[in-house]
C-alpha cells in the first residue's frame, strides 16, 4: 500500500531514512567504505542519490554506499533524531 499525502515533507522523511541508514551502515573493505542495506522506499533512496548522498539504488546489489558528505549528514540525523542526549536538550 503506497502513501498519498499531499503534505508529506519529503526532507523530514529523506531525513529519516538518512538516519537509519546509519543505524545499519558497515564498513567494507581496505578502505573502509560505508555501506547500508536499501530496503527503504525506491523514491527516498532517489532522492538522496540526486543529492549526493547515497550510490545508484538503481542495481543488482542490496546496499548502497554512502558518499562521505552522506555518511556524515546521516550521523546527525541519526543523533538528532534517535540519540537520547538529543531529546533531552530539545
Amino acid at each position: 500500500m503506497r502513501l498519498n499525502c499531499k503534505n508529506m515533507d519529503t526532507d523530514k522523511i529523506d531525513n529519516a531514512v538518512l538516519g537509519l541508514l546509519y543505524l545499519s551502515h558497515w564498513l567494507e573493505g581496505p578502505h573502509d567504505i560505508p555501506r547500508s542495506w536499501k530496503s527503504f522506499d525506491w523514491d527516498t533512496l532517489a532522492r538522496l542519490h540526486e543529492k549526493g548522498l547515497i550510490s545508484d539504488p538503481v542495481r543488482k546489489t542490496k546496499s548502497v554506499v554512502l558518499s562521505e558528505d552522506g555518511i556524515e549528514q546521516a550521523k546527525v540525523a541519526f543523533q538528532k533524531l534517535f540519540s537520547s542526549a538529543a531529546q533531552d536538550h530539545d
